[in-house]
């Protein structure tokens, strides 16, 4: 190198903080900066910039990021370092800095992280939480800043390397670019499918959410309320005293069947009544957020019904099944604020169940088939305590069980998690936290506004 082309620079080391930088070797065995992470000690001092190569270290040569590392990590919080560089033939350009947030469906520990590769400037973080990613330019690691921290940016997974870590896809399968060995991207048509509402399960199985882009939105009231549990756990109980409390906020949405009408039955009163040709061509239509069968009859929820509750105004209730999830999340239209009721404890639930037999209400010997109980049957509006009465010790177990299962499979939809111990106390938390929706901004999936 031309001794003209050196260039001899002094960084201030800031308390508790690292440089900001990742370095590599390149084909020659230069020692490269790879990146400057936006918002660090480097960073703010616009002193170095991506493509220098690094010579010497306080006067120290230096020929690889180990010996980089030991160097700066010999100097005490107030040393300043002096770097000789050759500068890059790249001209720096002034960049904008990115206005872009995702919030993470994953924990993330950096020194957990066997590829990281400075585990010191890695970001940690926990599931829900809203970052802003600065920089998407490397296709494994972006850099990213908590929400409301001053502090500089970190690395963390991107989405292609989080996905090739957690999903085994099968190479016939991966219609998506890859990264070769030597950092090449390889361009391929991605593969894509039209989501379909009966394709929940599929969509489910075969999609890794590890982040989603959110903006932050002021203050306002969601269209439709869906709250999610597993069997017993007093949605249907929630949901009517919701209504009941305000009918001109709250409203519901009236089931469609294929069902005979009764005698004395009302249309449109506790169903609407159709034919099974009218539904299934509907179905296939994708006009049902749910559907089920019934001692063959067919139930379903019209998404056209809840868009009539909207359309008057209110909020609309539904207590739906969590595969339905899915297409109220990626709807601007419906615009969920999603419930989780958890169920109590196993003690409780003992408590509850020794009190209805001590009460005498379990002196039958019935049983309850699950399997055969649909979303709209009237078993399911039963309370827990009712429930409580049919189950014995590994039925109560596997209520608590699967409630688990579900809040873990389905956690990334969730807004809020209420554990129903107290009714009166579930009932109230609902209330504030609806009320809050019309207080304080929110984040919201981007495809809601754009």
């Amino acid at each position: 190198m031309n001794s003209q082309a050196f260039k001899v620079i002094g960084l201030r080391k800031v308390p508790h903080e690292p440089l900001g930088l990742t370095v590599e070797e390149d084909e020659n065995g230069n020692l490269i900066v790879a990146r400057i992470l936006a918002g660090g000690t480097i960073d703010k001092q616009g002193l170095l910039q991506k493509g220098d190569v690094i010579l010497e270290v306080n006067s120290k040569p230096i020929s690889n990021p180990e010996e980089l590392m030991h160097f700066i990590g010999l100097l005490s919080e107030k040393d300043s370092v002096t770097l000789k560089i050759a500068p890059s033939n790249e001209v720096a350009l002034p960049t904008k800095q990115h206005q872009c947030y995702m919030r993470t469906l994953f924990d993330y520990d950096p020194n957990e992280d066997s590829l990281l590769p400075c585990k010191e400037i890695g970001l940690p973080f926990k599931n829900g939480e809203v970052l802003q990613i600065v920089n998407q330019k490397d296709p494994n690691w972006w850099q990213a800043k908590k929400v409301g921290s001053n502090g500089p940016a970190g690395l963390i997974p991107s989405q292609e390397l989080e996905e090739r870590r957690k999903a085994f896809v099968k190479p016939e399968a991966d219609y998506v670019h890859k990264i070769s060995i030597c950092g090449t991207r390889i361009s391929k048509k991605k593969k894509k499918k039209m989501y379909e509402s009966k394709s929940n399960e599929e969509f489910d199985k075969a999609e890794l959410l590890l982040y989603e882009e959110v903006t932050r939105m002021p203050p306002f009231k969601r269209r439709t309320l869906a709250l999610i549990g597993t069997h017993g756990v007093g949605r249907r109980t929630l949901k009517n005293r919701l209504i009941n409390s305000d009918p001109d906020k709250f409203g519901a949405v009236i089931p469609i069947t294929s069902r005979p009408q009764r005698e004395l039955e009302e249309n449109g009163k506790n169903y609407w009544f159709s034919d099974r040709e009218t539904m299934e061509q509907e179905i296939r239509e994708h006009k049902f957020l749910e559907y089920g069968e019934h001692n063959g009859h067919l139930y379903g929820t019209s998404l056209e019904t809840i868009r009539d509750v909207i359309h008057e105004g209110k909020m609309c209730v539904l207590d739906c099944s969590p595969t339905a999830l899915k297409m109220l999340h990626n709807s601007s239209e419906f615009m969920p604020y999603v419930i989780f009721v958890a169920a109590p404890g196993m003690e409780l639930l003992k408590q509850m169940y020794n009190f209805s037999r001590s009460t005498g209400t379990s002196s039958r010997n019935l049983t309850f088939d699950r399997q055969s109980s649909i979303r709209y049957s009237s078993r399911r509006a039963r309370t827990l305590e009712s429930l409580a009465s049919l189950y014995e010790d590994d039925d109560l177990c596997r209520t608590v069980e699967d409630s688990s299962t579900l809040q873990r499979a389905y956690e990334k939809y969730i807004d809020l998690i209420i554990v129903n111990e107290d009714f009166d106390e579930t009932f109230r938390k609902v209330v504030e936290a609806l009320d809050t929706l019309s207080t304080e901004h929110q984040w919201v999936p981007v495809n809601w506004v754009y």
